[in-house]
């Protein structure tokens, strides 16, 4: 008898993609070929399928560096890796793992962070898990740990960087009418921008279906902080133009130092229907007292003990 096809898996495709799916419908793809400056998570679906993510800005062409969901940063030892103007360069070295399964799809990848004379100023260890749960829903978790290649680095002080969200069109308050709340209770760009949070969420509408069967439906991300993150609550950078960052050094810069790597961890989670902030507080929770992977010797991902559920 053959063995059982996991639900959820990890699925390399041409061009430097690798596909996330569940039930082989495809939830995300990670994209890491050699020319883009960065890689990055596009689409990235919600439960009807429609990508609740997009690449660009709908109203600034020069803003072609804001690639869905991503990871950047302003000022990496005074190297800008944030914009598409600069020699600077984020690259996947080689994929350590893909791992399958009923409960999630793990990937994990070593990622260079090389400045504008190609010398690697860090090392990123990427791993990113998709794991389904009710509804069509999803959480993306990803976790890195960044390792300087000199006895330190110096992150300067910058709303822009780490983990970065550009939503849908459609999803943003300013484009499509959507709306942005977060843990504390607060509502909109001017009350959230700034301010520490355990979790902000853009949710909004989204078309579903083709053709004359076409309507909208609500749904939207929610993106967690985790508490074992330095300055936990983040501070968050929040647009209504429908942009959504944890700014890890908005306040203060912050040094890495070669014995010492940061570790960061974050959830996205897809979901239906406009956000519950009791079931956001839940899953944070949930979020917060798990623990997140080591990767072995054999490159293989694993989980300090069981994945949280919700």
């Amino acid at each position: 008898m053959s063995k059982k096809i996991p639900r959820c898996q990890v699925l390399p495709l041409p061009d430097d993609v690798a596909s996330f799916q569940v039930d082989g419908l495809e939830r995300t793809q990670w994209h890491f070929d050699a020319k883009y400056f960065r890689p990055f998570f596009f689409p990235f679906n919600g439960p009807s399928s429609s990508s609740l993510t997009r690449m660009g800005h709908p109203g600034a062409p020069n803003h072609d560096h804001h690639l869905s969901v991503w990871f950047a940063h302003v000022s990496v030892n005074g190297f800008n890796f944030w914009s598409n103007t600069t020699k600077a360069r984020i690259r996947q070295k080689n994929w350590l793992s893909y791992e399958d399964g009923d409960e999630e799809a793990v990937m994990a990848t070593s990622v260079g962070w090389y400045d504008d004379e190609r010398r690697e100023l860090m090392a990123q260890e990427l791993v990113a898990a998709l794991r389904p749960i009710k509804n069509g829903e999803h959480y993306l978790e990803v976790q890195s740990t960044f390792r300087p290649k000199l006895e330190k680095i110096t992150l300067g002080k910058t709303n822009f960087g780490f983990l970065a969200v550009r939503v849908a069109k459609t999803l943003a308050v300013y484009w499509g009418g959507g709306e942005l709340s977060n843990s504390e209770g607060q509502k909109g760009e001017k009350m959230i921008f700034g301010q520490s949070a355990r979790w902000v969420d853009y949710s909004g509408p989204v078309a579903v279906g083709t053709g004359p069967d076409r309507k909208a439906a609500i749904e939207g991300i929610t993106y967690h902080d985790h508490p074992s993150n330095p300055g936990y609550p983040v501070h968050w950078h929040v647009r209504e133009d429908g942009w959504m960052g944890a700014s890890f050094c908005m306040l203060e810069p912050f040094e890495i130092r070669r014995e010492k790597p940061l570790i960061l961890r974050y959830l996205l989670h897809a979901h239906s229907g406009e956000v519950s902030a009791a079931r956001s507080d839940q899953v944070h929770d949930a979020f917060g007292q798990s623990k997140g992977f080591r990767v072995s010797k054999s490159s293989k991902p694993h989980r300090e003990f069981e994945t949280f559920r919700i």
